[in-house]
């Protein structure tokens, strides 16, 4: 999504260009190895171009974007097509939780300020905030320090990804999640006057968006169009209207251009795994689609 980001003008080029790589605990960064850049990457690579990215130089009439679903809903209900009418806001957090490294064997939990402990309350409480508001929230990296078998961790380090359907339960979710939060962390450590605290670090705020209706209508004619025959067999529509969970180039685009999606099934609704799969007629039916899509709309523009 960087590079589309760039086009629309939400990126600025030189913070993609600065943009590390996200160190893991095996990965660390060292005086010797510190994290790539993504202009470092496309320099190894030959991919640093010199050609504008810029909407208002490389202009686009409207964008058509095919993916898989990247989850369960086309491949559970049976049906070949996904019209993707928008996409789920969504935040991403970096957290630092703190609290005081001591001797496993030798401090009581009563006199721990446990950072560990205090984040594994949080990351179920986020779980439950978002469920009773219709969101989700995950937990996709975690480093607890100073890593040592008899010390209890004085610092965690997590991400934080909240979703929802709509920008306002996202808000409500992260208000209710850092009063939470704070009181999880002000109890952890009290018995030593020395509770955990809690800092938030917003990386990424990406709003609820939903997709231009004429582009919409050409994905739902074609995806009735290219299925119609099995359709007809099964006596059930396989083609729906669905909103996409994940974000995409889509989001970027439809900040400058009429925007929208099709979904094609993916085996077992999984993503970001090494077994993600889509089978090839699947994938047929998703580039007849996409280019019936692009015939229709771009046909509409002229009568």
């Amino acid at each position: 999504m960087v590079s589309s980001g760039v086009w629309a003008e939400s990126i600025p080029l030189a913070k993609a260009h600065d943009l590390k790589e996200v160190p893991t605990v095996a990965s660390l960064p060292t005086a010797a190895s510190a994290p790539e850049s993504m202009k470092s990457a496309l320099q190894k690579i030959n991919y640093l171009g010199s050609a504008p990215c810029s909407y208002k130089q490389t202009p686009m009439a409207a964008h058509f974007e095919l993916h898989i679903e990247q989850g369960p809903h086309l491949v559970s209900a049976g049906q070949r097509v996904g019209v993707v009418t928008a996409v789920q806001a969504y935040r991403w957090y970096r957290l630092n939780i703190t609290g005081r490294d001591s001797h496993t064997g030798t401090t009581a939990f009563e006199h721990r300020a446990d950072a560990l402990y205090a984040f594994s309350r949080m990351m179920v409480r986020a779980r439950e905030v978002a469920a009773s508001h219709g969101c989700l929230a995950s937990v996709g990296i975690v480093e607890a320090k100073p890593g040592s078998v008899n010390t209890v961790p004085g610092l965690v380090s997590c991400t934080l990804d909240v979703r929802g359907p709509e920008n306002e339960a996202v808000a409500v979710v992260d208000a209710q999640l850092r009063t939470d939060f704070d009181a999880i962390a002000a109890e952890e450590g009290k018995g030593i006057g020395k509770p955990c605290r809690v800092e938030w670090i917003l990386d990424l705020d990406s709003p609820a968006v939903n997709f231009h209706p004429d582009c919409i209508g050409c994905v739902q004619q074609s995806g009735e169009a290219v299925v119609a025959d099995a359709g007809r067999d099964s006596g059930k529509s396989l083609v729906r209207t669905i909103m996409s969970g994940a974000g995409h180039d889509s989001v970027f685009t439809s900040k400058r251009v009429p925007t929208s999606m099709i979904f094609i099934p993916c085996k077992d609704g999984l993503s970001h795994h090494p077994e993600e799969f889509s089978s090839a007629d699947n994938c047929a039916t998703g580039a007849s689609v996409i280019l019936q899509a692009v015939v229709r709309y771009d046909r509409n523009r002229f009568t």
